[in-house]
C-alpha cells in the first residue's frame, strides 16, 4: 500500500509500516501545500492513504477514493 504521512507527524512513524511504501510530505517536497493542492498531488501520485493529525481537515469530493486515518492526541 502506498501511504503518505502528513508533515506534522514524526518521520520515524514510517518504521511502523514496514510492509508498505510510505513517504512523508517532506520526502515528496510538498511542505506547506494547501489541502486542495495536496489532494491533487496525492491522486496524481496514486497514494492509497493519507495519515494525518489535525482537528480540521476539509476532505474534497474528488479525494473520496483515498482512505483517511486521523489520530487524536
Amino acid at each position: 500500500m502506498r501511504l503518505l504521512l502528513d508533515e506534522n507527524l514524526p518521520k520515524r512513524l514510517k518504521l511502523d509500516f514496514p510492509d508498505h511504501e510510505i513517504y512523508t510530505i517532506n520526502d515528496k517536497g510538498w511542505n506547506g501545500k494547501k489541502n486542495g493542492e495536496l489532494t491533487k498531488l496525492l491522486i496524481a501520485e496514486n497514494f492509497e492513504a493519507l495519515i494525518y493529525l489535525r482537528q480540521k481537515f476539509t476532505i474534497p469530493t474528488e479525494f473520496q477514493k483515498i482512505r483517511y486515518s486521523s489520530f487524536s492526541a
